[in-house]
């Protein structure tokens, strides 16, 4: 069952979704660094929807609308408020980028655990999914929180390797006039959050 469970698990993590798009949009606006930064920080956000599925808040979000709508407008008002900077952030110079450099790695970390934690929608895929694998004759909690834990290292990997793609795709494109790269990347990043923020604010309450 467990074999079962990995290979599931990996088709499921290597499939692009909004996570992917996250990571990738950040990885062609600030390089691979930031986007290994976002790969933790939703690592560590999907490891509180699995540890929260594990415990039961997916339960409370599958019969309460009202904290499943008030975490869902909370992850989407984020998003858009990432994509709104994004727009706004001018292009650093050097000196400015230098003096950033050491505490960027830990504020995109922040970002990617926010949208990530603040998805309901996660926490009720872990929810739905973990339970097939679950032995009945053992105690569930345990199994459910360590499987959801192998769930998020197996998806982190696959991210990782988005991350490396997407990192040569911008080295390539650097080379083609550097301001112009960048301008592109702002209004890629941009344009993801704040679409990830509309599929978040308009798909259904419920899962399907």
């Amino acid at each position: 069952m467990f074999i079962a469970f990995l290979l599931a698990s990996l088709v499921l993590a290597v499939t692009p979704g909004p996570g992917v798009a996250y990571i990738v949009a950040r990885t062609l606006a600030q390089g691979r660094a930031a986007g290994l930064a976002s790969v933790a920080g939703v690592a560590a956000g999907n490891l509180g929807n699995a540890l929260a599925a594990s415990i039961g808040l997916a339960a409370l979000f599958a019969v309460s609308a009202a904290a499943f709508e008030v975490v869902k407008w909370a992850g989407a008002a984020y998003l858009g408020w990432l994509g709104v900077q994004a727009l706004r952030r001018p292009a650093p110079t050097a000196a400015a980028a230098a003096g950033l450099e050491a505490r960027r790695p830990a504020r995109i970390f922040r970002d990617g655990f926010l949208v990530a934690l603040l998805n309901p929608k996660t926490t009720l895929f872990f929810a739905a999914f973990l339970p097939q694998f679950i032995d009945p004759a053992a105690a569930a909690t345990p199994q459910a929180a360590s499987l959801g834990a192998v769930f998020v290292a197996i998806a982190a990997a696959t991210d990782t390797g988005y991350v490396l793609l997407a990192g040569a795709v911008a080295r390539a494109l650097a080379g083609r006039g550097a301001r112009r790269t960048a301008a592109l990347g702002r209004y890629a990043t941009a344009a993801t959050f704040i679409g990830l923020g509309l599929y978040t604010a308009t798909t259904a309450s419920r899962p399907r």
